[in-house]
């Protein structure tokens, strides 16, 4: 079941909260860096979401067809239509 940008923007900011909020115990043996990757590669993931977002909202504006964005994506025109349309923005 595809998801919506704003499902996948909420997840990528919920990661981004938790590993924020991330207090190791003394018990936790883990490398903290490991943690930081983690919380770093979530927040470009977001960002990264957030600007192919915008990029498809200016594309559309201009009046290029899904299609042209999809093949862009390297999905098909439907799949990025789904993902990116104006309902989906909510």
């Amino acid at each position: 079941m595809p998801r919506t940008v704003q499902d996948i923007l909420d997840h990528a900011d919920e990661l981004a909260r938790r590993f924020e909020t991330y207090e190791p115990t003394a018990a936790d043996e883990r490398d903290p860096q490991t943690y930081k990757a983690l919380r770093d590669a979530a927040m470009a993931r977001a960002e990264a979401e957030r600007s192919i977002a915008a990029a498809v909202a200016d594309a559309r504006a201009d009046g290029c067809s899904w299609a042209s964005i999809g093949a862009m994506l390297g999905t098909s025109g439907e799949a990025a239509r789904q993902r990116y349309g104006a309902k989906q923005q909510a």
